[in-house]
């Protein structure tokens, strides 16, 4: 008998159905992948930073002479915020600090909120406008952007928080909230560590779309 060899249209056809679950047998490999992390939870990040000495910098009072020593704060407990007039994430959680400050200013938390790639007088407007904190809330600039860079800034907004030895014990990427923050800092009072979470994307430098931070 002879044996009858495939058309053409016969071998298209044998192709596209290998080439059709091959497609699917790496739809169903990728689903596995991202399925196997939804059980993580997402706003958790980690910084090496956390768990380690925070960086001993010295910055000037944006307001007046004057400035603030991280070192010199050692024994309270300290929100170091990283901030800019020119970042839109940092109008909608400025409300949650300066809160959380007035909430906080008798159980030894000391605010400082670090003007970023900012002018003196754009930053002094911000404040202006939207409020400051109370005594606790000290507000200061970045020469050189040098505290950023020790601290491994991604961009803005981005909050650490240092516990009474001086040790980072929690960093908050992107826009804080009250319940967010205030919940890190119930966690650090009590000797926990939260560890860090996310709380919405930063911008990297003034006219820079934002960006999921890391």
């Amino acid at each position: 008998m002879t044996e009858l060899l495939p058309t053409p249209r016969a071998r298209r056809r044998r192709v596209a159905k290998a080439a059709a679950v091959l497609v699917a047998i790496a739809a169903v490999g990728i689903g596995a992948v991202f399925g196997s992390r939804l059980g993580s939870d997402p706003t958790l990040v980690e910084s090496p930073l956390i768990g380690r000495p925070a960086p001993a910098v010295t910055l000037p009072l944006l307001e007046g002479p004057g400035e603030v020593s991280l070192p010199a704060l050692r024994g309270q407990i300290v929100v170091v915020n990283f901030w800019a007039s020119w970042c839109v994430a940092c109008r909608g959680e400025h409300p949650a600090l300066t809160g959380a400050a007035r909430q906080y200013q008798d159980a030894g938390v000391t605010f400082v909120g670090v003007d970023y790639q900012d002018s003196t007088t754009s930053a002094t407007a911000f404040l202006d406008e939207l409020g400051r904190g109370g005594s606790n809330y000290h507000y200061v600039t970045d020469p050189g952007s040098s505290a950023a860079l020790e601290f491994g800034l991604f961009g803005v907004p981005e909050t650490f928080i240092i516990d009474r030895s001086g040790t980072v014990a929690a960093k908050i990427t992107g826009g804080t909230t009250y319940p967010l923050l205030t919940g890190a800092l119930d966690a650090v009072i009590a000797g926990r560590q939260p560890a860090g979470q996310t709380g919405g994307p930063v911008q990297p430098s003034p006219d820079t779309p934002a960006v999921a931070g890391r």
